[in-house]
């Protein structure tokens, strides 16, 4: 076992992947080393309720939905970018066969992440990439320091990227402890913050009986972006797709209101309800003006003072305040805002306090919503810097002349 590879990549994510695959494609010999005992479980886990692999829309609009201090690093706006178009090309490649759906969101049409990523690992052993896996990175002294079965183990590589991911779903492998290492190296890091996460919610007793109920066909309002997804009511607060295309919005204090009627117009509602209550019980009543229990049980809990009007009762509906009690946190997040900040890094996603070695995926401090954004925003930053990498030293040594 050599311990001066020619390249190697820390992290078995769809980041590091990629970059393994951009460093084997230019003729390096590539170890790639990860904690867990299979690679990728994070990217299993979010094909489990279907692989969500990209948007399709036009670049521009795709990109967005990207933001953050490393935004660049995802290469949006530049001529070789990696959006929607590249990575359903990529995906075709390795034999998985795509559907788009209503929403323009991109899935495999066995709609799992297995099939992908096993035709993507025989890519890499083909290409003499070699995985090792319980290789848990420990720190920098005289070279990259690892804990292994065969106990400690030290490489010194020609060239690293580093992908191993943010700290949300830690039991999957990315806890963020590499943050304390690259900080005592001298890098520049934006503490995290939880992203696509649901907001917690003290529910009043009334809304036990909606634990784990769907809202669907409402609209999410935050400071000009809408939300149609669905989403769910827990006992701990509200999770899904459509919260999390807004949460990074509330969870930086914007505030957002629920139309419970997004389909139907202003007039029409409130003719609905100017009709006779007569004897019903208010939330009789609203079932009935509204058509669905959920809703009706929103507009209980969230819709106060309560309106006396059938117009204010109709403008209540349309504008419901979204009441929430913050963020929830890190462990149960989706993703992680923060990370490496773009100070701490060259155009070509090289770390200035670490010449030779290159950083992608969700280290990075740029966050995107869940919908197909997060997966190719990963793909798109492991390219970036495995074709840099790739280049290492040659590439350095041009730029000096």
């Amino acid at each position: 076992m050599t311990n001066r590879p020619d390249a190697l990549v820390i992290g078995a994510g769809p980041a590091g992947l990629m970059a393994a695959e951009m460093l084997a494609g230019a003729g390096r010999q590539v170890i790639i080393a990860d904690a867990m005992p299979t690679p990728a479980r994070k990217f299993l886990m979010a094909g489990k309720s279907g692989l969500n692999l990209t948007k399709n829309e036009p670049e521009d609009a795709f990109a967005t939905h990207f933001s953050g201090s490393a935004v660049s690093a995802l290469g949006y706006g530049q001529p070789d970018a990696f959006g929607p178009q590249e990575a359903m090309d990529w995906a075709s490649g390795l034999g998985a066969e795509l559907f788009t759906g209503s929403t323009r969101r991109v899935f495999p049409v066995g709609m799992k992440a297995s099939p992908l990523l096993r035709n993507w690992l025989a890519r890499l052993r083909d290409a003499g990439v070699e995985l090792r896996t319980r290789w848990s990175w420990t720190g920098l002294q005289d070279g990259f320091r690892f804990s292994t079965p065969m106990g400690e183990q030290v490489l010194r590589p020609a060239v690293t990227v580093l992908a191993l991911g943010g700290a949300s779903w830690p039991r999957l492998g990315s806890d963020g402890a590499w943050m304390s290492i690259l900080h005592g190296a001298g890098v520049d890091i934006t503490p995290f913050r939880p992203a696509n996460m649901g907001l917690r919610v003290s529910w009043s007793p009334e809304m036990t009986r909606f634990f784990g109920s769907a809202v669907k066909g409402v609209a999410l309002h935050a400071e000009g972006q809408v939300s149609r997804g669905e989403w769910v009511i827990t006992r701990d607060g509200i999770e899904g797709g459509g919260i999390y295309e807004i949460a990074a919005r509330l969870r930086d204090g914007q505030v957002a209101h629920v139309d419970l009627t997004p389909d139907l117009d202003h007039q029409a509602l409130g003719a609905r309800f100017g009709k006779p209550r007569r004897k019903l019980s208010v939330g009789n009543w609203l079932r009935r003006v509204l058509g669905d229990p959920v809703k009706t049980a929103l507009l209980l809990e969230w819709g106060y003072p309560r309106p006396v009007s059938p117009n204010d009762w109709a403008m209540m509906a349309r504008n419901l305040p979204l009441r929430h009690d913050g963020p929830m946190g890190l462990e149960r997040a989706i993703s992680t805002a923060g990370g490496v900040a773009g100070t701490a890094i060259t155009p070509d996603l090289e770390l200035k306090a670490l010449p030779g070695v290159f950083v992608a995926g969700e280290m990075l401090d740029w966050e995107a919503p869940t919908g197909g954004y997060l997966i190719t925003g990963c793909l798109a930053s492991g390219r970036r810097a495995g074709l840099a990498a790739s280049a290492f030293p040659d590439a350095r040594q041009n730029r000096a002349h």
